[in-house]
């Protein structure tokens, strides 16, 4: 007996003594804490949404506000960013609980009910909720929630706007409404434009950054006081990462950083007017179809950006390709007699050999622009001088030169070529008058058409996306980053 216990006794002190070995080890891999964790593996998980305010494909590369910003915080850190897309605001919040992601970013506003779940970083922008609607002649737009009672009531499901409507409705309870997590904020603009439902609910900020390209729908007034919006991260004891955050957003260089993306992504203009947005939309969605693979046969022969291609297309002939102008130009390139011959274009109206002889045309066009000129200038300088003459052209650089300004950038020569029609300038220059307002809203359409084009190319893969996802099916590739999440970090 006497044995047995001592046996015990010693195998209880072998024991002992290996957990006292190990206690170093151990205590060295516990105070390895998230921040540290996150560098040694060199990569930021991050969970975001697919919009064009977030996360989305420009030209093949990531773009978008919140990634540019999380790219910015990577590069701080020194790790790179690992994309996972989420479809509403519990999927990225149940993603930040499992530890599956590091953070999540994607305009999300700081609340009591979040806070119970998550942690939140500082806050880098203010946003307030919004009422929007379309403006219809002779229909009044609603000036509180009391209008909104019995009408047709669209909101993101998971989301804030949910929470204000069912705190409205203590004090309105027949105000009403549906949620849905199959459609985004652009859809639900767009389902208000085109009057299928009254009201939307959105963010400030976000529908500031939107709004140009529904030329219906206006922002009734808000319905509380700017919130902050921060990005989430998981509660946990260490708050390393949260005071990585902190350091990184009170950067002057951030700060710098955000008043640029902001501007970029939340202050967007459209200058045409109701009647040409909706006319462009229409023909987008009528006409476009038809002709659309040939810009892109147009592109890969001549290196021309087919957003451009069409763009000028369709301020030439609003994709008609029976177009014909008093002139006698013709087709949906509109191009001339002697254009068409030198392009090797028999047949103007054919839509195929139009829009392909456009595209080398302007490459021959661009030809005629000093190579020292770098684009996008060069281009906006070929276009001006097919509309207007280069001989007209090269008369405004030598008055931007007089006065001062660059002739080499599109911006300062596009303030001197309206002066052309003024005798107190034109008969200065070699050629003298010309009609020096033409080619500045010839160009300016153009841009305007090419941003309308990639705003609804870009949108269509986003709701393609969507609907692949929810059927099963393979999604147009949107993310060339991750494609997996590691089980939960």
């Amino acid at each position: 007996m006497m044995l047995k216990v001592h046996r015990r006794k010693h195998t209880l002190a072998l024991l002992c003594a290996l957990v006292l070995l190990s206690l170093p080890a151990l205590v060295s891999y516990n105070s390895q804490n998230r921040l540290e964790m996150i560098q040694e593996r060199g990569v930021l998980r991050l969970a975001t949404f697919n919009t064009p305010s977030d996360y989305f494909l420009d030209k093949g590369e990531p773009a978008g506000f919140e990634y540019e910003l999380v790219q910015a915080f990577a590069r701080d850190i020194g790790v790179r960013v690992e994309l996972h897309l989420a479809r509403s605001p519990e999927e990225l919040i149940r993603l930040v609980q499992q530890r599956d992601v590091h953070l999540a970013a994607a305009g999300l506003t700081v609340t009591p009910e979040r806070q119970q779940r998550v942690a939140f970083g500082p806050s880098y922008l203010e946003s307030a909720t919004a009422v929007i609607y379309r403006e219809i002649r002779g229909r009044k737009p609603p000036k509180g929630i009391e209008d909104l009672v019995g009408k047709r009531i669209l909101v993101a499901a998971g989301s804030r706007y949910g929470e204000l409507l069912q705190a409205f409705q203590q004090e309105y309870p027949d105000l009403h409404w549906e949620e849905t997590d199959q459609l985004g904020i652009s859809d639900l603009l767009s389902m208000v434009d085109d009057d299928e439902i009254d009201y939307t609910l959105v963010d400030s900020i976000r529908f500031d950054g939107q709004y140009a390209f529904y030329p219906g729908v206006k922002k009734a007034f808000e319905v509380e006081a700017p919130q902050p919006l921060a990005w989430m991260i998981a509660r946990r004891q260490d708050d390393a990462l949260a005071q990585a955050l902190e350091t990184f957003f009170t950067k002057p260089e951030t700060q710098s950083l955000i008043a640029e993306l902001k501007a970029r992504y939340f202050q967007r203009r459209n200058s045409l007017n109701y009647f040409d947005t909706l006319t462009f939309k229409r023909d987008l969605r009528e006409r476009f179809p038809r002709y659309e693979q040939y810009f892109y046969i147009a592109e890969q022969e001549t290196d021309i950006d087919w957003n451009l291609l069409a763009s000028v297309a369709y301020q030439e002939s609003h994709w008609d390709p029976g177009a014909v102008s008093p002139t006698g130009v013709r087709g949906i390139m509109m191009l001339t007699h002697a254009a068409a011959s030198e392009v090797g274009v028999d047949d103007r109206t054919d839509p195929v050999q139009s829009i392909i002889g456009g595209a080398h045309y302007l490459v021959s066009v661009k030809k005629k622009i000093p190579d020292r000129i770098p684009e996008p200038d060069h281009t906006w300088f070929a276009l001006a001088g097919y509309n207007v003459g280069f001989g007209h052209l090269e008369d405004a650089r030598v008055l931007t030169q007089r006065g001062g300004k660059n002739p080499d950038r599109w911006n300062d020569v596009r303030e001197f070529l309206p002066l052309l029609t003024k005798e107190k300038y034109y008969s200065t220059v070699k050629l003298g008058y010309a009609r020096g307002y033409e080619p500045v809203q010839y160009v300016a359409n153009i841009q305007k058409y090419i941003k309308l084009l990639q705003w609804e190319k870009r949108l269509d893969r986003i709701r393609h996306n969507r609907e692949s996802d929810a059927s099963g099916a393979t999604p147009v590739p949107e993310i060339p980053l991750s494609e997996t999440l590691p089980p939960a970090l």
